[in-house]
């Protein structure tokens, strides 16, 4: 059997952990654990007052002892972002001992300040010694998500009927990390025979999960006053934002549409041009219909409102912060009507 390499990665901790787990309890398989796995973290990395990948070369290149195999996992990699540090490695993965399967973690270690981007030589050469580069991750935008659900249900074992799976993805929001943890507390109360419904689900969910900024500009351009203050508060509570980061968001899109109005974009290539948006003209198309929509009236007080928030959050008012925000949120929602 050839040697098995896989670069596992992704933004979110706990899906992160759960993929590594996941993947070498699967190189285990039926064998001993405490005989076959070798995990190294950035302080066994710690040779003197300098960081060396050399530990973690030396342990993939040890034979197995009383076992057929041996699975070397080599957690916290970020401290190695320099073709300089991971040479060794590189080395090495030129000939990967076949009796090793290395498992490497892009991910940052406690004495690491900043957690870089995966260096391309890396996962060039993982892929060049025949491993896998794989996101941990939620994937983006709503279709990617959907899907990912969906597998993570299908491995579960469990069977969600539609509106099952739209209170899962609305109560969760962005704390999908929280979703493996909830199927696997379905999964053992009800069991794969079962078809479920919301009201079989909604025990089970816990606090609702913070949302993306994107869902409190939708809430706040669909005029639903009670629907935008619910996603307020779910973005400072659950999200752990600060009023201030929300205001950024709420005032980077309301200028969007500030600098649309009266510039007679004539469609949405020629907003995305004017807003600097490349890619995907879908923000541009969205940005120039609620333009439209509000009017230069109405797009001039939404930025007299953002102002005098921000005045009010740097100490013009005694007002707690929360409280203005929810007069804020409020007050633009009602601009939507």
């Amino acid at each position: 059997m050839s040697a098995t390499v896989v670069l596992l990665h992704g933004g979110d901790e706990v899906l992160l952990s759960n993929a590594v787990r996941d993947r070498v309890a699967d190189l285990v398989g039926a064998g001993d654990r405490s005989l076959m796995v070798a995990e190294l973290n950035e302080a066994a990395y710690l040779e003197g007052e300098e960081y060396e990948i050399a530990p973690l070369v030396d342990a993939a290149q040890t034979p197995p002892f009383l076992t057929s195999r041996r699975v070397v996992v080599g957690r916290e990699m970020g401290r190695f972002s320099t073709i300089e540090s991971l040479g060794p490695l590189l080395g090495y993965l030129e000939n990967p001992l076949d009796t090793t399967d290395l498992v490497l973690v892009w991910e940052k270690g406690p004495a690491l300040q900043r957690l870089g981007a995966v260096p391309k030589r890396l996962t060039e050469a993982v892929a060049a010694a025949g491993g896998e580069v794989v996101g941990a991750g939620v994937p983006r935008g709503r279709d990617g998500t959907a899907q990912w659900m969906d597998a993570q249900v299908a491995a579960a074992g469990l069977r969600l009927r539609p509106g099952a799976k739209r209170l899962l993805a609305d109560h969760l929001g962005e704390d999908l990390s929280r979703l493996p943890a909830v199927l696997t507390t379905l999964a053992s109360a009800y069991g794969p025979d079962r078809a479920l419904e919301a009201d079989d689900v909604a025990p089970f969910i816990g606090e609702a999960g913070s949302v993306p900024p994107w869902e409190l500009t939708d809430a706040v351009e669909s005029g639903n006053i009670a629907d935008a203050l619910g996603k307020l508060r779910r973005m400072l509570h659950a999200g752990g934002r600060n009023e201030m980061q929300v205001l950024s968001t709420l005032y980077n899109h309301h200028h969007r549409l500030l600098r649309l109005d009266g510039a007679d974009a004539a469609d949405d290539k020629e907003a995305a041009e004017l807003l600097g948006i490349k890619g995907s003209t879908f923000p541009a198309r969205k940005a120039l219909r609620q333009t439209r929509k509000l009017g230069s009236k109405r797009v001039a007080r939404s930025i007299e409102l953002l102002a005098q928030a921000d005045l009010d959050l740097r100490g013009a008012t005694a007002i707690p912060p929360e409280a203005v925000l929810e007069v804020l949120v409020a007050r633009l929602t009602q601009l939507n009507r």
